[in-house]
């Protein structure tokens, strides 16, 4: 006993010290990958800016004021009911915007002497930052903090990561997602729920969060028999409210409760066709050829199907498959521009996991190959980003 004593001690010691640093390690952790995420994505907005002065335009008017943050600029100054013309035919309501982002450019300009454009910026940079923060915390739960780290650097590397640093909803969507999964893989039903239903006010493929959140808190409960908190079932109540809401309100002021979102999103030439729509668009694309923004879109959703296997084989949370799921049989089976479908998918950073595992394994045994390939994945982001928003002329 009196040689084991001291052994014992010296382990508790030990125990307690790592207890004690494990905070301080995952902050740095955190650290880090927020640190390379901001720095790619100052990047991409440099050379976005460069490219911009080059074709003679200015590139926060391109971030800020590009497609569809025109839409949400004009609803936070004249609230929903104000269309803009369009070149393309047919009717095109602001109801197929969801509320939550121009709420908060209003209530930003309202407190501070911001410009509309300037204040989305913030929003949405704000927003990316904090899903970095997120997407790490739930990579670094699930695999460690390196894939963490991984998982946010690929994420803020994707063919259409320069959406990131437009004023556009896919930031403050993918912040809410991240969290409210991290919620659900914590057990903390009520900020799962809370978050979910936000998120459904952010975007209309936002309630991917929702179903997300049900899916686990169904399981959860059919594990446990039942037996399980009340914070649970209310949580799980809590998730749809955001979506539900909101198409019911736009229903009830088209005079369809139940149709009339889906109508206005229908006169979009958004609808859900089982694919149709897309199938018949990649055949004239392969038909009659198409610019290079289409067969990258191609690519984008075909890639995200595969990762989705390897995620299914990788026997991912039930959370995760189900939100990722969801957003990929959205961007497959919607109609509606084709050309966007790649920025459906940014939200669905549990889809890069599989690819996030490959680089931590290689970075440990090949550095060098690593470093070169983060360096291409990089430049092709940039100019292609560059490339979608100076000069492609398509809808992003």
């Amino acid at each position: 006993m009196t040689h084991a004593s001291p052994v014992r001690s010296a382990r508790t010691a030990r125990t307690v010290s790592a207890v004690l640093a494990a905070p301080g390690r995952a902050q740095r952790a955190s650290g880090v990958a927020v640190g390379l995420f901001l720095g790619a994505r100052l990047a991409g907005a440099a050379v976005v800016a460069l490219v911009a002065r080059f074709a003679g335009q200015h590139p926060l008017t391109l971030l800020g004021r590009s497609w569809d943050s025109v839409w949400y600029l004009g609803i936070s100054v004249h609230g929903y009911g104000h269309d803009l013309p369009s070149h393309d035919p047919g009717v095109h309501s602001d109801l197929a915007f969801f509320p939550l982002y121009p709420a908060l450019v209003r209530a930003l300009t309202a407190l501070f002497p911001f410009g509309g454009g300037a204040a989305g910026l913030l929003i949405s940079w704000t927003a990316a930052a904090v899903a970095a923060v997120g997407i790490h915390a739930v990579g670094s739960r699930l695999y460690g903090r390196a894939t963490g780290i991984a998982l946010v650097l690929l994420w803020g590397l994707l063919p259409h990561s320069v959406v990131l640093s437009m004023a556009y909803t896919e930031p403050l969507l993918t912040a809410l997602a991240a969290w409210a999964l991290y919620a659900v893989l914590a057990g903390n039903w009520l900020w799962a729920g809370t978050l979910a239903a936000l998120a459904g006010l952010a975007r209309p493929n936002g309630f991917a969060v929702a179903v997300a959140v049900l899916a686990a808190a169904c399981s959860e409960a059919w594990q446990r028999r039942g037996k399980v908190s009340h914070r649970l079932w209310t949580g799980a109540a809590l998730a749809p409210l955001g979506w539900t809401a909101y198409v019911l309100w736009v229903g009830r002021r088209e005079g369809d409760l139940l149709g009339g979102y889906f109508e206005v999103q229908r006169q979009w030439g958004s609808t859900f066709d089982f694919g149709r729509g897309s199938v018949h668009f990649v055949h004239l694309m392969l038909a009659h050829g198409s610019r290079f923004v289409f067969p990258m879109a191609l690519l984008t959703v075909t890639a995200g199907a595969v990762l989705y296997v390897l995620l299914l084989l990788d026997r991912a949370p039930l959370p995760l498959l189900v939100y990722s799921g969801v957003l990929l049989l959205i961007a497959l089976g919607g109609s509606g521009f084709f050309e966007c479908k790649p920025r459906f998918l940014l939200p669905a950073f549990p889809l890069l996991l599989p690819l996030a595992h490959v680089l931590v394994r290689t970075a440990r045994t090949r550095p060098w190959h690593t470093t070169v390939l983060v360096a291409t994945l990089a430049g092709f982001s940039y100019l292609y980003g560059a490339y979608l928003l100076v000069y492609a002329a398509t809808p992003l």
